[in-house]
């Protein structure tokens, strides 16, 4: 749904967890979250007081790595 950015609660760069709030829109005469689906690294394309088009991609969230398997000396596999 069409509306205007209202509040940035993250940076470019920032590791973010799963369902963290992002940012927020108002469409409509009301406000919505827009959280993180996942947990990883997010980068933003949106300011406060930018236009969001319906089906426009506003962040992209690189997933976080998963640690190494460890073997049973400890190195890592």
């Amino acid at each position: 749904m069409p509306g205007t950015v209202t509040a940035v609660a993250v940076r470019t760069g920032q590791q973010v967890e799963a369902g963290q709030t992002l940012l927020s829109v108002e469409a409509m005469k009301m406000e919505h979250q827009l959280a993180a689906p996942m947990a990883g690294e997010v980068t933003l394309s949106l300011r406060p007081g930018d236009l969001v088009k319906a089906g426009q991609l506003v962040a992209v969230i690189r997933p976080a790595a998963e640690p190494a398997a460890q073997t049973k000396d400890g190195a890592h596999a």
